[in-house]
């Protein structure tokens, strides 16, 4: 399905023929791994990640974007609910919600993209339950939830792998400084929390 997806918007891409040298629309998918810091060490831990993200580069060397980080179980959470359909487990998830914009350094013909950038990102963390059947939704009374605003800084490198800069692949490195609050969550207790994440992708991307 989404091989089908990039094959369309590479040839509306191609299509527009509106392109002033670079790509404008970027699309991009990335995995990898979230690591608390400083003070939040003590209450989350390293834990896989994954992201995805758009952006418009609305300049040769800028560009606005925004995404969705998720983290899986930072928090440690491996509890029950006892539902009307039986025990459903709960697991904690880490959102963070990144809007801002980078600053690129195209290199090689565009062929290769060095770039910084940074802004600010809502987070939330949350406790949820496993749902048992698709199509009925069951709420979870006990359930947990914290949340919070930061800031943001990010670089890393990207590379096109074809000559028409459609499809990229590269690292990005992303570091979160801010704060949540709410409900205790793993060993998070109910209060107010400085919160550092250093996150590392490997990423691919399309671009149009």
């Amino acid at each position: 399905m989404l091989i089908r997806i990039a094959c369309v918007l590479t040839m509306l891409g191609v299509g527009a023929g509106a392109q002033p040298g670079y790509p404008r629309h970027h699309i991009t998918f990335g995995a990898g791994g979230a690591s608390p810091r400083a003070g939040l060490r003590a209450y989350f831990t390293t834990r896989p990640a994954v992201a995805v993200s758009y952006g418009y580069r609305f300049l040769r060397n800028f560009q606005v974007e925004t995404g969705l980080d998720t983290v899986f179980g930072a928090a440690g959470v491996r509890d029950y609910y006892e539902s009307p359909l039986g025990l459903v487990r709960i697991r904690d998830y880490q959102f963070l919600l990144p809007v801002g914009g980078r600053v690129i350094l195209p290199l090689g013909a565009e062929r290769v993209q060095i770039f910084g950038g940074g802004g600010i990102a809502w987070l939330r963390y949350a406790e949820l339950i496993r749902q048992p059947i698709e199509y009925l939704r069951i709420e979870c009374p006990v359930c947990g939830s914290r949340s919070g605003w930061a800031n943001y800084a990010l670089s890393g490198v990207a590379v096109f792998m074809d000559r028409g800069r459609h499809f990229r692949t590269g690292v990005n490195v992303k570091m979160y400084r801010g704060h949540t609050e709410g409900d205790p969550l793993g060993a998070a207790p109910a209060m107010r929390t400085r919160d550092q994440w250093l996150q590392i992708f490997g990423e691919i991307g399309l671009s149009f």
